[in-house]
């Protein structure tokens, strides 16, 4: 668990999208929170104002540039990075405050890599617990009319076409011209989808059997979801969670229905106690052709399905979605969640790097919600530079003055690239001359 954070949350399928430099990061899942599926190593954390520096030295800010930012785990409006810039705050959940307790190291450090990159704009921070608080949050924002909203955040065992109702939500933000950033999520080495089309005495069969191994994490909490096709909401699959001395193989856990999101998926949250675990996908006795996805954010599984593993609300239209790039090198970590959406869109538009020290991160805050803020800070400066750009020529800017990383031309891994903040700005100045 990442140090200074222990929410528990009621009704929701939200995770967090940090990565601490240590072991992980957080995934806050009702009921409990739990490390993300991906680690990287611990290293030296760059320094966000090394991109920036030059732009602000030319006087771009984001000057008169409100930014809103929702966060599940709280913020710290007293932190030294954040307490000049923030303009407004609001808890959603009932009888707490943005600060949650003194538990709220995810959304200070997100908070703060946007006044790091954009040290004027002004910061209106919204706390939330529930779907229905997050879209309360969402409504808090446009009724503000804040120029960016970022969101890094997750709903997990939700559709991934844009259909979900947090990502509708988030596009209706979007839709009143406001410059929307979500994380991609950290998902690409826990997801797996397919069709229940190979089946083997009730079980799907995967690639290599029925068994689906869990990879590469040490944490022992274990948060699995299953989802499966809305047009199928009344046929019944279950995950089934086993631990193994690899002779005798005893059931762990089962997954249960989770009603709250009025989709057809299913979840299992367990406590593991070392050894090895394999995951079991039951459902009716012969193939169904069920479109079904298995995710996980706290682990990474055998037989995996990288593409298409965005999660909401970075699957809403309209929404400026982006991947985690490794600092040093600009690649797309491992880890980032890859495009295309369900609905076949392309799903990421930019990667920006991570590994960033921040408040409460001085490590590196590491993952795609790390990546969003600052991708949010860069389009305060785009504003500050020219304030007549509208949402779509702000993400055209940004997209366009990206540097290739992936393959050639816009692809689902990297979508146009790694963002270039002086790039972007410099080019929002020569359209404003």
């Amino acid at each position: 668990m990442s140090p200074g954070i222990d929410r528990s949350l009621a009704g929701v399928a939200v995770a967090v999208l940090a990565l601490t430099a240590c072991i992980g990061g957080l995934a806050v899942t009702a009921p409990t929170a739990e490390t993300d599926v991906v680690a990287r190593p611990a290293g030296q954390a760059a320094d966000p104002v090394a991109g920036v520096e030059a732009i602000h030295d030319a006087g771009v800010t984001g000057e008169n540039v409100t930014v809103g930012v929702v966060d599940v785990t709280g913020f710290d409006p007293d932190h030294p990075a954040l307490r000049s810039q923030v303009a407004a705050t609001r808890a959603f959940a009932p009888q707490e405050t943005v600060r949650n307790g003194g538990r709220h190291g995810h959304g200070t450090a997100a908070a703060s890599l946007v006044t790091t990159v954009a040290p004027d704009a002004d910061l209106y921070l919204a706390s939330f617990d529930t779907a229905a608080q997050y879209e309360s949050a969402i409504d808090w924002l446009r009724s503000a009319d804040v120029d960016v909203v970022v969101v890094p955040v997750s709903f997990y065992g939700t559709p991934g076409d844009g259909s979900a109702r947090v990502a509708q939500v988030t596009a209706r933000a979007a839709g009143d011209d406001t410059v929307v950033v979500a994380p991609a999520g950290n998902l690409a080495q826990g997801h797996w989808t397919g069709r229940y089309d190979d089946v083997a005495d009730g079980k799907l069969r995967f690639e290599g059997g029925t068994r689906n191994y869990l990879r590469g994490n040490d944490s022992r909490d274990l948060t699995v979801w299953l989802s499966w096709d809305r047009e199928r909401a009344d046929e019944d699959y279950t995950a089934e969670l086993y631990r193994t001395n690899g002779s005798t193989a005893n059931l762990v856990a089962r997954s249960r229905p989770y009603e709250a999101d009025h989709v057809p998926n299913e979840r299992i949250s367990a406590r593991l106690a070392g050894g090895t675990y394999f995951l079991v996908v039951r459902g009716p006795e012969n193939a169904t052709g069920t479109g079904l996805r298995l995710s996980s954010p706290t682990h990474a599984l055998q037989y995996r399905t990288e593409r298409g593993s965005i999660v909401a609300p970075a699957t809403a239209e309209s929404v400026l979605t982006v991947g985690a790039s490794e600092y040093a090198t600009g690649s797309p970590e491992p880890f980032s969640s890859r495009g295309p959406t369900a609905d076949g869109r392309r799903g990421v538009d930019v990667v920006a790097p991570d590994g960033f020290r921040a408040a409460s991160r001085p490590d590196g805050f590491v993952g795609s919600s790390a990546a969003a803020p600052y991708v949010a800070g860069v389009a305060a400066l785009v504003l500050d530079a020219n304030p007549h750009l509208d949402r779509a020529e702000v993400e055209r800017l940004i997209e366009g003055s990206a540097i290739d990383v992936g393959e050639p031309g816009p692809d689902p891994v990297a979508g146009h690239g790694r963002v270039d903040a002086a790039s972007t700005v410099e080019r929002a100045r020569n359209e404003t001359a």
